[in-house]
């Protein structure tokens, strides 16, 4: 008994020498609520099957609106002077995106724009649902078939496809989060999305037609990607994709719509190519601003051996040095388009009719009965709309965001699919299967399920082609 005491006592003085040492204990931090964190890909092979790049999705949004100061000096600048001097316009834009995106060495390496130390960049959320969803090498979105001579004239390779990934200043990047700070109830409460000065958008489009059948591909920037095996497959392994095409979208504080649009091109086969940027390669297509809606004329070219300007058109200015630029489509009576964009539209043409839902469109060619071109069913998509303007009136418009309204639409798809998976959702009885007639949505069923959202059109930039005799 008196081992054991005095084992006690020498217990409780070590305890109190711990305490009068060491001091009180520092108090406990709250830990920070963690934000929703977005799917960063859809499609990828299983962890024990791949070793490689990972994508990863930049959604750390601003929550606060940026300062002004930081918007970019070509977002308020004169907009006469935009469109005189519009080369250099698109060059000091191309400059913004790729400052800190850029390395300098291997290019599978570039483009991690979280990572950007010089200003940060963002992705949209919800690209990876659907069959054309997001995969996870480089983040890249089926977006269109490649048709046969749509590149060049020996081009003949059929099944070709578009893949693409898009990125969002700070500007940008707020209003994506605006949008889905409820990730629950997107755009909850909004009555109306707008981009706000200074937001810039940027987009690289890659195709997987071979470079020895495009000249101006040669050498190719290539990515790899996990993709489809051709436009209609749905079976994906990992291909190498050739750098195209990169777009810009410039919220302008003098623009007529709010917004100017550009185009570059890959050309790696002229004789100032910078073989050790291949990123430069990139040249000016054009710059665009309106839809010029008075001009009807029904001209395309979508197989082109030389690109056809059209003078007439007083809102879309084309890149007219073809040492610089080959031969390339554009759209519809020569608009702006890059060359795997559709010939029958325009940049602006597809972006003014971006909405949630998506009750039209984005072209008319998509429509069951396209109207006849420069009819007035057919200028409806080549009118010269304002941010905020409503494209159709029971719908909300995206601010000529296609890549927003895609987001929506994959969210509405998703959670309506959802709601038809579970049995509470229906009323078991021993009677026959059929459809009943259509019936108002129960209160508990319009939390979950819009019956607006069923009358949407998938977004789209493909279409039937009619076929030949």
């Amino acid at each position: 008994m008196r081992y054991l005491a005095s084992s006690s006592l020498f217990v409780l003085i070590a305890i109190l020498i711990v305490i009068t040492t060491t001091g009180p204990a520092a108090p406990q931090k709250t830990p920070s609520p963690t934000r929703h964190r977005f799917p960063d890909f859809g499609f990828m092979p299983t962890a024990h099957q791949y070793e490689g790049r990972v994508f990863q999705l930049s959604q750390d949004y601003p929550t606060a609106a940026p300062d002004p100061a930081k918007t970019p000096a070509f977002c308020t600048n004169n907009f006469d002077e935009v469109t005189k001097n519009w080369r250099q316009f698109l060059l000091e834009v191309r400059a913004y995106c790729f400052e800190g995106n850029i390395l300098g060495g291997e290019v599978e390496d570039d483009w991690r724009v979280q990572d950007n130390n010089v200003r940060k960049w963002y992705h949209m959320p919800w690209q990876h649902y659907g069959p054309n969803g997001r995969e996870g090498i480089h983040g890249l979105t089926k977006e269109a078939p490649v048709q046969p001579r749509q590149l060049a004239w020996d081009q003949t390779y059929s099944g070709g496809q578009t893949c693409a990934i898009a990125f969002y200043n700070e500007f940008g990047g707020y209003t994506i989060g605006q949008v889905w700070k409820d990730p629950n109830h997107p755009a909850a409460g909004l009555k109306k999305i707008e981009f706000p000065i200074g937001a810039v958008i940027g987009k690289l489009l890659f195709v997987d037609v071979p470079p020895a059948q495009v000249p101006f591909l040669n050498p190719p920037l290539t990515w790899q990607g996990y993709i489809t095996n051709n436009y209609e497959s749905t079976n994906r392994s990992i291909r190498n994709l050739s750098l195209i095409q990169m777009d810009i979208m410039v919220r302008h504080k003098n623009a007529p719509s709010g917004w100017l649009f550009g185009n570059f091109q890959y050309n790696g086969a002229r004789k100032d190519a910078d073989p050790k940027n291949l990123w430069a390669n990139l040249v000016p297509v054009g710059l665009q601003w309106g839809n010029d809606p008075d001009i009807r004329d029904n001209v395309s070219n979508p197989q082109p051996v030389k690109t056809i300007i059209n003078n007439k058109l007083k809102e879309t200015i084309i890149n007219p040095d073809t040492r610089e630029l080959p031969p390339t489509h554009l759209g519809w009576n020569g608009r702006l388009n890059g060359p795997v964009d559709n010939a029958m539209s325009s940049c602006m043409s597809c972006h003014m009719a971006a909405e949630t839902p998506q009750r039209s469109e984005i072209s008319p060619l998509f429509e069951a009965i396209p109207p006849q071109p420069g009819s007035v069913a057919w200028m409806r998509w080549f009118q010269n709309p304002k941010c905020g303007q409503r494209f159709d009136d029971d719908a909300l418009p995206t601010d000529f965001s296609l890549q927003m309204a895609i987001s929506l639409q994959n969210f509405h798809a998703w959670r309506n699919e959802g709601s038809k998976m579970l049995a509470s959702q229906y009323t078991s009885k021993r009677v026959r299967a059929r459809i009943k007639e259509p019936m108002p949505l129960a209160p508990h069923m319009k939390r979950m399920h819009s019956a607006t959202d069923e009358t949407e059109v998938d977004i789209r930039r493909n279409y039937v082609r009619p076929q030949g005799p």
